[in-house]
């Protein structure tokens, strides 16, 4: 089965938004962007749709949560390589984003997590092709052992 990942995220600056999405290398599809909203390209299956708050607000009864105060999901996507991760990390945060703790070294995995300027959690990580094939568990097993 084939399908398309939505991600929908309010920010408080639409346009601020859209500059630190491009800085990470993603496009923004002009056809569902608009003055409240933008859609960020990740992939062709995956996308953002960053959205104003007050715009976010008309698809939900429920408060929509201060990202700066709560994590309610973060979004993780694999790298190729220990250095892509770093390289989307330092486009980050030379766009306006922040690192809320070191990056994260397992040996088989390594992780740097990053808040877009509306403090949205952003996961990037690179698993060795061992662990991507045994799992982490088998990996941290041979790591204990050796």
């Amino acid at each position: 089965m084939v399908t398309k990942v939505f991600v929908n995220l309010p920010t408080s600056d639409l346009e601020r938004s859209k500059a630190f999405y491009t800085a990470l290398g993603c496009d923004i599809s002009p056809q569902f962007t608009d003055e409240n909203a933008a859609c960020i390209v990740w992939s062709e299956d995956i996308y953002f749709m960053v959205l104003k708050r007050e715009f976010f607000a008309t698809f939900t009864d429920k408060p929509i949560a201060d990202p700066n105060e709560s994590v309610q999901v973060s979004v993780a996507f694999s790298k190729d390589s220990r250095d892509e991760v770093d390289d989307v990390l330092a486009k980050g945060l030379a766009a306006g984003g922040a690192e809320p703790k070191p990056a994260q070294d397992y040996g088989f995995m390594y992780s740097r997590d990053l808040d877009d300027p509306d403090g949205n959690s952003l996961g990037f990580l690179y698993m060795t092709p061992e662990a991507v094939e045994n799992g982490p568990e088998h990996m941290a097993e041979q790591s204990a052992a050796s």
